[in-house]
């Protein structure tokens, strides 16, 4: 289901009805504020697991946007349903005409800040507690006419046209919440394990991958853009107009000299020194503009560098990987969390220009205990959200994936099968109940849809391939005594495929050298990384989980592009 739905689920009904509690007892219950707002958050209220019912009688202050909004008894009163963004149900609010215009209160998108009293609504209503208003504090109007995201079914491929107002709709906001959620487990994992969390340069001049497939980062074509600017302003000076510079500064310093033979005074020749100084200058910036030249700067026929920002070329990162394995190798235990980059013009539901990554790197560890980790990572983010976001959860499988939480419980509880690739090539190739678009034969590189036969069909679980064909891994993978696989391991998982790829890293610094050079790349932007293995190296190993993959898998959303919070791929990097 591509669409957004703008009415929100019905809150779980209450565990205990108000009746069973004395009101003694219900005076008791706190209700708790927001510490940096003066509001409460609607999730605080209908958390209860009497959905809200147990604090009635309670003063509070909520603040949020209207979801929906109605004029009622002729105008005398109005329901708003009221969303904050703390949770994916909407509390009731009741405004009575003489507290405020209710024409300015109804409307989709409206911001409202009000206090009132909540209260137990009649039986028989959806609702265990709504909020009547005493006063209405703030008011953020909303003109109809113009609001882009009305009353009604969108799709997500409409809201994207609206990066910056699609966080107000159901779907985006649970998104957002569980993509946090995950984030949060993901930082506790680690931090729970003894990893130290290392920040990665954002611009590298390695190429992780070995694709070439990077966005470069340059300063070269702004500064060629102003010299243009410059020249046309003020075109480039002639020869004559430095040789008259050139004779007129010869002609202040010979003035000067004669200042200095004549004993003239000190005034005199602190004058004399200004105006060569000036001359100087004039000269200096007539043959520095003399200089300056259209276009990119050339040498030898192809691009200056030297000339750049960082007097080299830098590109966009497309994993921290190989400068965390830095810390690996100094401090034992690290991970990198953060945005990569990749100049991949493709536009499929499964690929971004950026997108954010997870890479831990374990030293004294081998490809056994980076699959161990690996899978006990995964498990740990699917057991945090049936633990900490249960109510997002229930909304994704309601309006998108109905099997999202049975995913979830499953891979959270199940052993991960593990085969090598050349056995999951044997099993693919024995497959007779469906044709492959990629023929299966030792060598290919796996495609999603082999990734997801595997999981979904014949193991009906994840599934951790590995020792990889070097011909298709990187050069920094450990290669296997068969000098024909390294030891690479990818874990899939239904519904999307590859979601973690890692390896044991190569320690010895020969057959890394000759591995780069055997892939075509320069040895001279790696030396850095091949010190690790001059002095002191140690076997290490590690993986990187695709962030965004991991809120596909969890949420049955489609496209990789609704799962981020501002999508850029190729022709779109709205904001």
């Amino acid at each position: 289901m591509a669409e957004d739905l703008i009415h929100p689920p019905s809150p779980s009904p209450p565990a205990a009805e108000l009746s069973s509690m004395s009101v003694s007892e219900r005076t008791a219950v706190a209700i708790e504020r927001a510490q940096f707002s003066k509001r409460t958050l609607i999730s605080t209220i209908l958390s209860h697991p009497d959905g809200g019912a147990v604090l009635a009688g309670k003063k509070v202050t909520i603040g949020g946007w209207v979801k929906t909004g109605r004029e009622q008894g002729k105008g005398t009163f109005a329901f708003l349903e009221v969303n904050d963004g703390s949770c994916p149900a909407n509390l009731q609010v009741i405004v009575d005409a003489a507290v405020a215009p209710l024409s300015s209160l109804v409307h989709t998108g409206t911001s409202v800040l009000v206090e009132g009293e909540l209260k137990v609504p009649p039986e028989g209503t959806r609702q265990k507690i709504e909020l009547r208003v005493d006063k209405v504090v703030e008011v953020g109007p909303v003109d109809p006419a113009k609001y882009p995201l009305p009353k009604a079914r969108l799709t997500l491929e409409f809201l994207r046209d609206f990066v910056h107002l699609r966080p107000r709709t159901n779907t985006i906001s649970a998104v957002a919440r569980i993509r946090n959620a995950l984030a949060y487990a993901t930082h506790t994992f680690f931090q729970k394990h003894g990893f130290l969390y290392v920040h990665t340069p954002i611009i590298t001049t390695s190429d992780c991958e070995g694709a070439g497939e990077m966005f470069q980062v340059t300063t070269l074509i702004s500064e060629a853009e102003k010299v243009e600017k410059e020249l046309k302003k003020n075109p480039p000076p002639s020869e004559a107009d430095i040789e008259t510079a050139k004779v007129v500064v010869k002609e202040k310093g010979e003035a000067v000299a004669q200042l200095k033979s004549a004993k003239a005074s000190k005034d005199e020749i602190t004058a004399a020194v200004a105006v060569l100084t000036k001359a100087k200058e004039e000269l200096s910036n007539l043959e520095g503009r003399s200089k300056l030249k259209l276009g990119i700067p050339q040498k030898d026929g192809k691009t200056d560098y030297s000339l750049d920002f960082f007097a080299r070329q830098a590109f966009l990162t497309v994993s921290g990987q190989l400068q965390v394995e830095s810390f690996a190798c100094a401090v034992s235990s690290v991970y990198t969390f953060g945005p990569t980059f990749r100049a991949e013009h493709s536009h499929t539901s499964r690929h971004l220009a950026e997108f954010w990554m997870v890479e831990p790197e374990i030293a004294f560890a081998d490809l056994e205990d980076d699959m161990n980790c690996a899978e006990a990572y995964v498990k740990y983010l699917c057991q945090w959200l049936l633990d900490n976001c249960l109510d997002d959860m229930e909304f994704m499988a309601k309006n998108f994936d109905k099997t999202a939480i049975e995913r979830l419980k499953m891979v959270s509880s199940t052993p991960f099968e593990r085969i090598s690739y050349t056995e999951a090539v044997e099993l693919l190739k024995e497959v007779k109940d469906k044709k492959f678009e990629n023929k299966v034969e030792w060598g290919i590189d796996l495609s999603s849809e082999h990734e997801r036969y595997l999981t979904e069909v014949l193991f009906k679980k994840p599934v951790i391939v590995f020792n990889y064909p070097k011909g298709i891994k990187a050069f920094y993978m450990r290669l296997n005594d068969d000098d024909k696989t390294v030891a690479a391991m990818d874990v899939l998982v239904p519904k999307v495929g590859e979601l973690i790829g890692g390896s044991q890293r190569e320690e010895r610094l020969e057959v890394i050298q000759k591995r780069i050079l055997d892939m075509g790349l320069p040895l001279e932007p790696y030396e850095w990384y091949l010190d690790l293995r001059r002095y002191g190296t140690v076997k290490h190993c590690g993986f990187g989980l695709g962030f965004e993959r991991m809120v596909l898998f969890a949420t049955g959303i489609d496209n990789i592009r609704d799962v981020i919070p501002f999508p850029r791929y190729p022709g779109r990097a709205d904001l």
